[in-house]
């Protein structure tokens, strides 16, 4: 079952924010409520309540204040499927970000989705639920 939220489609603008790993990279950009990957891709949102989801849907954790994405290792239930947005246009990455803030260490059970789990969040075109082209 899909839980739906009401997203408006529309070019994104606004301030853009890199997102970073535990390591200080930056492989992906905020642009509230989309995420960019560095090459100015879509890869996913961030809804009110701070949750990420991929292009197709799935939950993926959650934004903090740093900004890094995080999600817990393991879950009992799998979080509801959300309807995506439109696909929003692409963007002009900046040419340099700001130094990485400090990021605590993370206990056992939360993940650096970025860091270690990337392929969580990929473009429209890529992904587990899309069909192979022979």
């Amino acid at each position: 079952m899909i839980k739906k939220e009401r997203h408006a489609a529309r070019v994104p603008s606004g301030k853009v924010i890199p997102v970073y790993t535990t390591k200080g990279d930056w492989p992906a950009l905020l642009v509230f409520p989309f995420l960019f990957n560095p090459l100015g891709e879509w890869i996913g949102w961030v809804t009110r309540q701070r949750e990420v989801y991929d292009t197709d849907g799935m939950y993926v954790g959650w934004i903090t204040e740093e900004p890094r994405v995080l999600r817990k290792r393991t879950y009992d239930e799998a979080p509801p499927r959300m309807a995506p947005p439109s696909t929003p246009a692409k963007i002009r990455p900046p040419a340099t970000v700001p130094l990485p803030p400090m990021m605590a260490e993370l206990p056992f059970e939360i993940v650096d989705v970025l860091q270690e789990e990337p392929e969580r969040l990929h473009t429209t075109d890529h992904g587990e639920l899309k069909e192979d082209v022979d």
